[in-house]
């Protein structure tokens, strides 16, 4: 049995891999749980955690991680604690910078100190912008155009510092477009089911032609999980792997399952939004043995599903900032 620590583990993906990595590890999880968006939402993911020590812990305080490392002997470290979302970090892009920059660096210096040797960061596939797809994870990512994106390329760098350095074993997995039950109420599949559901217009920036790489979520963390193997640094793509999928198309596999039609409002696309993600995963096949086994349709179908068994209460989360 291997003891992990697992951070952000109050947030969709990280509360997953947890509670996977439970049923037969030892799993020790901190998240600061934010107010970035409701959160309700982050306690109600907290009471999924059986059989996880769970801490109320931000990876900014250096002093408190010092404490777990004294305390446990990690096999290793799964990092998903992360300041998340493109547009707010134009609003505040320090918090980007001390958390995911910052506070990635207070765990890999642990690691360090503590001699444990295997690292896991969640990166994301905002740092293709303006690349060839399918996006290969050769492709240089030099030009963020998000202070989110930046901050990540920023963790990314250091990672690789530290395995050069110290030896540690990192792989970096980038996400694309994760989605699932008890998703980011600021991400677009939580926002469109509540729109719809409660007949209120949808808000897309741009014409909905853009697409995206959708990835169930169970299928992140199972990726998440595989990539604590040894592999030296690598960074490997977690992606739905197949033709990008438009935002018109979501919308209409969503009023199909909702029996409802959409309203839309239309806005000018934004700037620092990516037209369009789509991952190879050939190296997540060779390094991980791992690809998604999980549609867009039966996703959404799951999606639905949760909102729907948790109403009126699901209905009332604040959707907070995209």
């Amino acid at each position: 049995m291997a003891t992990y620590l697992v951070t952000g583990a109050a947030g969709f993906i990280a509360n997953r891999v947890a509670r996977d990595l439970a049923a037969d590890h030892q799993v020790v999880a901190v998240d600061n749980v934010n107010d970035y968006y409701d959160v309700r939402l982050k306690e109600h993911r907290i009471e999924q955690l059986r059989g996880v020590e769970f801490h109320r812990l931000d990876i900014e305080n250096r002093a408190a991680l010092a404490e777990l490392f004294a305390r446990h002997r990690f096999d290793a470290v799964i990092n998903l604690a992360a300041r998340a979302g493109v547009r707010y970090s134009m609003v505040n892009p320090t918090v980007y910078m001390t958390t995911n920059a910052m506070g990635s660096l207070n765990l890999i210096d642990l690691m360090r100190e503590h001699d444990v040797k295997k690292y896991v960061l969640a990166s994301t596939s905002s740092l293709y912008a303006g690349q060839p797809m399918p996006f290969v994870e050769s492709l240089p990512v030099n030009t963020p155009i998000s202070p989110y994106a930046a901050s990540k390329k920023v963790a990314e760098v250091m990672a690789y510092s530290y395995h050069f350095l110290y030896g540690l074993d990192v792989s970096i997995v980038r996400y694309f477009t994760v989605y699932g039950p008890a998703g980011r109420p600021d991400m677009s599949i939580f926002r469109f089911i509540k729109w719809i559901d409660r007949g209120e217009p949808i808000e897309i920036f741009g014409d909905g032609s853009q697409s995206r790489d959708f990835t169930y979520v169970d299928d992140i963390a199972a990726g998440t999980i595989a990539a604590t193997r040894p592999v030296g640094y690598e960074i490997i793509n977690l992606g739905g792997g197949n033709n990008p999928i438009s935002i018109n198309r979501v919308i209409e596999v969503l009023e199909g399952l909702l029996g409802k039609k959409a309203r839309i409002n239309h806005h000018p696309f934004h700037k620092a939004d990516m037209v369009s993600t789509w991952a190879d995963i050939s190296k997540a096949k060779r390094l991980l043995d791992w690809e998604p086994k999980i549609s867009l349709e039966e996703g959404l179908e799951r999606c639905v599903r949760w909102y729907v068994d948790h109403l009126p209460w699901s209905s009332t989360l604040e959707l907070g900032s995209e």
